[in-house]
């Protein structure tokens, strides 16, 4: 990032970026998780630029220097889940849980079928932050006597396939139309005794910046409310100023009336002693 224009305001992609490079560093262990979570809230915290560019100065991404944030405002790419269908073979194509567990989650690649069984355990299948080997992936679940937990990122379409005998499959997400280029989830298996999750799930960096958005839109209400409650007291003291004004001209001019009415007679009585003589 350039250090000519630091008073620019960032974006949520901005952030994004420089919060990516932070998750990287914490997986390498340049950073400790108090230092990432110190750094984190920093960063979706940060409003300009020159906010962000302390923060990753000292990190490097990919073995070479971190890419500075543009200062160049680039249009909003049309299919944002192209760069997460990266092909290939899947980083993990199974999981087991024998009286255990097992946990898919974070960064990898969900291969085009993924198989996972649970007998007398649990698993999580968590796909906010995965990549995807194809446009459709299938996540094949066998649970007895267990469960499956899989969690899917909004956007993503899911399906859900399997057949449950005296246990089931969750139906509740399917019917949600997907994002234009986003991939499609099918959930299939069976399950005996047991039970196949499906949730939709902001990621944490996600629901911290929700929250940072809510705490921003109350403080901006307070801040409107309060406006228009100081804008109210005005005019209603602008009316009672006008009120009291509009009294002392009713005064003056009831007076002035008065005084008139009063030389008139004067006038009047010194005509008729002047008639008189």
């Amino acid at each position: 990032m350039t250090e000519d224009a630091p008073e620019l305001r960032a974006s949520d992609a901005d952030r994004e970026r420089v919060a990516e490079v932070l998750r990287d560093a914490l997986a390498e262990g340049r950073l400790d998780m108090e230092e990432f979570e110190e750094r984190l809230d920093a960063t979706y915290t940060a409003r300009t630029y020159g906010e962000l560019a302390p923060i990753t100065r000292d990190l490097p991404a990919g073995g070479a220097p971190v890419p500075k944030v543009s200062m160049t405002k680039q249009p909003v790419e049309s299919g944002s889940w192209a760069g997460r269908i990266v092909g290939g073979e899947g980083s993990s194509t199974w999981a087991v849980a024998v009286m255990s567990g097992f946990q898919r989650k974070g960064r990898w690649t969900v291969p085009r079928r993924f198989n996972c069984f649970a007998f007398w355990g649990g698993g999580e299948i968590d796909l906010r932050e995965a990549n995807f080997a194809d446009g459709e992936v299938e996540i094949n679940c066998v649970a007895i006597m267990g469960g499956v937990q899989v969690i899917v990122p909004p956007g993503v379409e899911v399906v859900v396939r399997g057949i449950g005998v005296m246990g089931g499959f969750d139906h509740r997400e399917e019917g949600v139309p997907g994002d234009p280029g986003a991939p499609r989830v099918v959930v299939t298996g069976f399950a005996f005794w047991g039970g196949v999750g499906v949730e939709r799930k902001l990621t944490r960096a996600e629901r911290r910046q929700a929250k940072l958005d809510r705490k921003a839109s109350m403080r901006e209400l307070r801040e409107s409310f309060r406006d228009d409650m100081h804008e109210a007291h005005r005019r209603m003291l602008e009316g009672h100023r006008d009120h009291v004004w509009d009294r002392r001209e009713d005064r003056r001019e009831r007076h002035e009336e008065l005084r008139e009415r009063k030389r008139e007679r004067g006038e009047r009585r010194d005509r008729y002693r002047d008639g008189e003589r």
